[in-house]
């Protein structure tokens, strides 16, 4: 199945991609359910997989999600061939900690472990996760620049970063950066400035939690009237008009709703088969 596309820097990934985070919750059962998920998100078309090398279960270190899905893409009976896989570092675990570490250093090791747990030669998309207060933000960019350089990195994303921060990623990196992963949903707006920036720069831009995060998602129309009012006028879920929404904000938007269920990824998918008209655009806007 082949869904609407959007841009990622010189390639094009599914207009909504998969959240792997809250698959890394342990346990037999838990692994097999995640192997499904996956496989039901290729099924239905999804060619962007979002994973980090911090989403573990507390006390097991570095990697768990990212065996996840590199067993999914290898036990799966089509071709993945087209599939972005997107990692993230700059974080570590200890124990239920997640300390930020910025070092340039850790940079270039967290890079190599997540080729070989991915088991692949360059990794198609290396995400900065979150800036180290503690590392000058330029000397810890400067690593991916670097990482590119040698070829371990194909293109790089950054998550958690401001309007300063992404324009000075952009001028050391310049074409190797295309994509920004901040926080964004109808609970959390605060980052429309970084989204604006993106259609400003050409980056994409991947909203995480975009349905306002595991423990929320499932409130969103009890908590926002006006998306469960959209919601029964379409004939949808207030978590599907959500996904629509933040789509309509600009061209550049490719939500990365978290999934640990097939049904649930397929549901998001479904959100691009709605189209909001201006009067909804309208409700949804306060």
């Amino acid at each position: 199945m082949t869904l609407a596309q959007r841009s990622l820097g010189n390639r094009t990934v599914s207009a909504i991609g998969l959240g792997a985070m809250p698959m890394s919750t342990g346990g037999e059962e838990a692994t097999s359910r995640a192997r499904a998920t996956i496989h039901a998100a290729l099924d239905a078309g999804v060619t962007l997989i979002d994973t980090a090398d911090c989403y573990a279960p507390d006390g097991t270190g570095l990697g768990h999600n990212e065996r996840l899905v590199a067993d999914a893409l290898a036990s799966w009976d089509g071709d993945a061939s087209g599939v972005l896989v997107a990692t993230k570092g700059g974080l570590r675990r200890e124990g239920s900690d997640w300390p930020v570490d910025g070092r340039p250093e850790w940079i270039r090791e967290a890079v190599e472990g997540s080729l070989e747990r991915l088991g692949v030669e360059q990794i198609a998309l290396y995400q900065h996760h979150r800036p180290d207060p503690a590392v000058d933000y330029a000397e810890t960019i400067g690593a991916f620049r670097d990482l590119v350089d040698a070829g371990k990195v194909a293109r790089v994303g950054l998550s958690n970063a401001d309007p300063g921060q992404i324009r000075l990623a952009n001028g050391i990196l310049g074409d190797a950066l295309v994509s920004v992963q901040n926080q964004f949903s109808p609970s959390f707006r605060s980052s429309l400035p970084e989204l604006e920036l993106c259609a400003e720069l050409g980056l994409a831009f991947l909203p995480w939690s975009p349905l306002g995060g595991i423990s929320h998602a499932g409130e969103l129309g009890r908590q926002h009237a006006a998306f469960a009012e959209v919601a029964r006028k379409h004939d949808a879920t207030p978590q599907q008009v959500a996904l629509a929404w933040e789509l309509a904000q600009a061209e550049c938007v490719v939500p990365i709703p978290g999934a640990s269920r097939p049904e649930s990824i397929r549901a998001s998918v479904e959100a691009l088969q709605l189209t909001l008209d201006v009067f909804d655009l309208e409700a949804l806007a306060g």
